[in-house]
Parts: structure tokens; C-alpha cells; sequence
């Protein structure tokens, strides 16, 4: 049998991330390897993870909203968030507390119900001020040493997956996910539209 993800993590823990219902996410070494690519002419590339993908409709499935902070702006980035159909987007934040605030501004969400996956020093700030803070595996060590959860997976490579399943996880939903594509209909139905090909 599969050990369950919430094996190590607190009390305190568990509670925070039971009253998430926003996820947001650093873009460069969470949803990517952190990794830049870059082409003879100058093109940027970015390499971004199927089942992180998968997880975030599952999480939109779910009622788990999903968003992005991040210190660059790319068309990659604005690309791939459209894919999701996420809003709540801010790219080129340097310092990401105000855009934290943006994002939060029209009440829908207190910072008790944020979640936010960051994997270096500039994601700090975020991360002290959220109800839940996580990072990849692979996050700096300054990060690692103070969020809440840090995964077992590299970032780009199905960190943000991990979380969502944690989150699933703990709201009694994991289990129910797979058996809609086990024996149900899957995506079918859903309104959903898988980004990026892969079904």
C-alpha cells in the first residue's frame, strides 16, 4: 500500500492546509526545473511537467483555484495560464508581496485560505505571510528549513502535484479522483479541457 503524504506532517500543519482553497505558485523552479533555455535568437523555453498539469485541473475539479507569482514576465508563462484558465496572475514581480495583495484585493480569498509553493529566497516574504507555505524538493535550503511541507519531488518535475494530491489527500478526495478515471468518465463531463494535449 502507498504511505500516505501527510506521514511527518504537524498538527498545525494539517489544519492550515484543511482551510486552503487557493494555491498559488512561483513559475521558474516550481512549475519548471528552473532550468532557461534559451534559443540562437535570443527564444526563451521553458519545460513545464504533464502530471503538474493534470493535478491542476483535477485541483479547479476539486475547488481548489490555482494562480501565479512570479519574478519574470513571459509569454510562456502567460500561455500556460491561459491553458489553466487562471486569473489570477501576476508576472514580472520582483517584490511579491504586492502582488500578493492584487491578487487577494477583492476579498475572495483571506491569506488563512492561501497556499503557496516557492523555492527561493525572493518567494520568502510569501511564504511567511500564507496560511500554508511548501516547496519542492530541490527548494534552496533557506526555503526548505521554513515552510511547512516540503515535497519529495524536484520542481517541474511533479512537485506541484504532490501538494495537490496532499491537499486531495486530506479532504477525503484522493481516492475519489481515481476512481472517476478508473471506472468514470474521467475528464468527460467536467467541462474541463486537459492543457497541452496529453489524455
Amino acid at each position: 500500500m502507498e504511505r500516505s503524504l501527510q506521514e511527518g506532517l504537524s498538527r498545525d500543519a494539517k489544519r492550515r492546509l484543511e482551510g486552503v482553497r487557493l494555491l498559488l505558485l512561483d513559475v521558474d523552479g516550481v512549475l519548471t526545473d528552473g532550468g532557461l533555455y534559451y534559443g540562437s535568437t535570443g527564444e526563451e523555453f521553458k519545460r513545464f511537467d504533464a502530471k503538474d498539469g493534470a493535478g491542476l485541473v483535477i485541483a479547479r475539479m476539486n475547488g481548489l483555484e490555482a494562480g501565479i507569482i512570479t519574478g519574470k514576465t513571459s509569454s510562456i508563462v502567460e500561455k500556460r495560464s491561459r491553458e489553466f484558465g487562471m486569473t489570477r496572475v501576476v508576472q514580472g514581480a520582483v517584490d511579491k508581496i504586492p502582488a500578493l495583495e492584487a491578487l487577494l484585493s477583492d476579498g475572495a480569498y483571506t491569506l488563512d485560505e492561501v497556499a503557496y509553493m516557492g523555492d527561493d529566497v525572493l518567494d520568502l516574504p510569501v511564504l511567511k505571510r500564507v496560511g500554508f507555505a511548501a516547496c519542492p524538493g530541490d527548494a534552496h535550503g533557506s526555503v526548505r528549513a521554513r515552510v511547512h511541507y516540503v515535497c519529495g519531488l524536484p520542481g517541474g518535475r511533479g512537485a506541484v502535484r504532490e501538494l495537490v494530491d496532499l491537499w486531495l489527500e486530506l479532504h477525503g478526495k484522493l481516492d475519489a479522483v481515481a476512481e472517476r478515471f478508473w471506472d468514470g468518465p474521467g475528464f468527460a463531463g467536467s467541462g474541463e479541457v486537459f492543457p497541452g494535449g496529453k489524455a
